[in-house]
């Protein structure tokens, strides 16, 4: 069946692990809720040149290219686990026979489905996350979508993951962070090991890219495991 996340970019360094994300969610047909904080967009023109606004964002304007993930290696394997076929001339072939989607909602909008626990997800990751939002999440201060959303997770028991790029951490980051995972959250660092002898860039990318689809409980095979 079909799974629903909710992805939210905040103003982090670190970008490149959302666009790698959504790439993968959609190639193995998971239909994204899409929101993206204001800092956000001064980090993605910095760190990908992607000039965007928040009135609207889609995959072209992400440069999220569905087609090309035809030719990943790696997401034929990962399509392969979930025992999508790849024998398609489409990038995807599930029963519905499309790729998942992307639906954006402007984080002003608070009135916005993702606003309300009565909208069914399958979990939510905001990456990265910056620190003013992992305060607002952890406080409860709802000054945007993107904290709200992750309040409705945390108050209906649903899977809401968090992915830090800060370093050093202060104690407030430290203390922010335990208050989180109290409420439910799981703070997963953007911090990929080494232990399988990277590369590339790419592959550091994918290493956090693949425990992020783990806590999802999307199995795939985007890391080299230790002990495989």
């Amino acid at each position: 069946m079909r799974q629903n996340i909710v992805v939210a970019v905040t103003g982090a360094s670190g970008v490149v692990y959302a666009k790698r994300l959504i790439e993968v969610l959609i190639s193995v047909g998971c239909d994204i809720q899409l929101s993206v904080s204001r800092n956000a967009l001064a980090v993605l023109k910095q760190e990908l040149d992607l000039t965007l606004g928040l009135d609207r964002i889609d995959a072209a304007m992400l440069k999220v290219d569905i087609e090309s993930t035809r030719d990943d290696d790696k997401l034929k394997r990962l399509r392969a686990m979930a025992g999508i076929s790849t024998e398609s001339d489409s990038v995807l072939s599930m029963a519905a026979g499309e790729p998942g989607k992307i639906h954006y909602h402007d984080c002003r909008n608070l009135r916005a489905p993702l606003a309300s626990g009565s909208f069914l997800t399958d979990g939510m990751v905001v990456c990265p996350c910056s620190g003013s939002t992992l305060a607002a999440i952890a406080h409860g201060t709802n000054v945007n979508l993107i904290h709200r959303a992750a309040e409705v997770h945390l108050k209906e028991g649903r899977r809401l993951i968090l992915v830090p790029r800060e370093t050093p951490l202060s104690a407030v980051h430290l203390e922010n962070m335990q208050r989180a995972a109290a409420a439910g959250a799981v703070v997963l660092p953007a911090a990929p090991g080494f232990y399988n002898r990277p590369k590339s860039i790419s592959e550091l990318v994918d290493f956090i890219v693949a425990r992020i689809c783990d806590r999802l409980g999307i199995k795939n095979n985007l890391l080299d495991r230790w002990g495989a």
